[in-house]
């Protein structure tokens, strides 16, 4: 029952991974490190067609071997963070959670910031 779920998570993954290639906005590296965790604890085989993919095994390549992030994928995930912000602010967003979403966006943004390219 595990390995199903971990199937699921897997390729659930793998389908906001293609969908963010295309839709500006949604992150695709973190949705095929998940995936690539997902298919370890469930199938060899789908992890190994992730990781050797053409397209979408580079970025795990990447954080595997050097915990890196690419610049393109830091730029926007930085941006993204602080258009959500600004929608937060838009819609006034009681402040404490103004706050409370800053604190964790500062710090989100702090991790990727400070991974190598």
């Amino acid at each position: 029952m595990q390995r199903i779920g971990f199937l699921f998570l897997g390729w659930g993954a793998v389908a906001l991974a293609l969908i963010g290639v295309v839709l500006p906005g949604l992150p695709t590296t973190p949705f095929l490190i998940v995936a690539a965790y997902a298919f370890g604890k469930a199938s060899p085989r789908a992890r190994a067609w992730l990781v050797d993919h053409a397209h979408l095994g580079p970025p795990i390549h990447d954080w595997e071997e050097r915990g890196a992030i690419s610049r393109k994928a830091k730029a926007l995930a930085v941006t993204m963070m602080a258009a959500i912000f600004g929608l937060s602010l838009a819609l006034a967003v009681p402040t404490w959670a103004l706050i409370l979403q800053g604190l964790a966006l500062i710090g989100a943004a702090s991790f990727v910031l400070t991974r190598p390219d």
